[in-house]
């Protein structure tokens, strides 16, 4: 079954899309420029200002797990 149908959804998702290509031109336009100015930026999706998923280490889940045994 695909994501959309009909007529609507079909013309909504599509209108996303160009919004979301459009961001991304604007997007490299703005690094291009960047970087003709001399400045330094890395390609994207390589940030290292993010943070890593929280997972709970095996250790807490297994303390947590005895507190709760009677």
């Amino acid at each position: 079954m695909p994501e959309t149908f009909g007529k609507r959804q079909r013309r909504d998702a599509r209108t996303r899309k160009i919004a979301a290509k459009e961001e991304r031109r604007v997007a490299r336009s703005q690094r291009r420029e960047l970087r003709a100015a001399g400045v330094d930026v890395p390609p994207p999706g390589t940030d290292t200002d993010e943070q890593e998923p929280p997972w709970p280490d095996e250790e807490e889940g297994e303390s947590q797990r005895a507190d709760e045994a009677p």
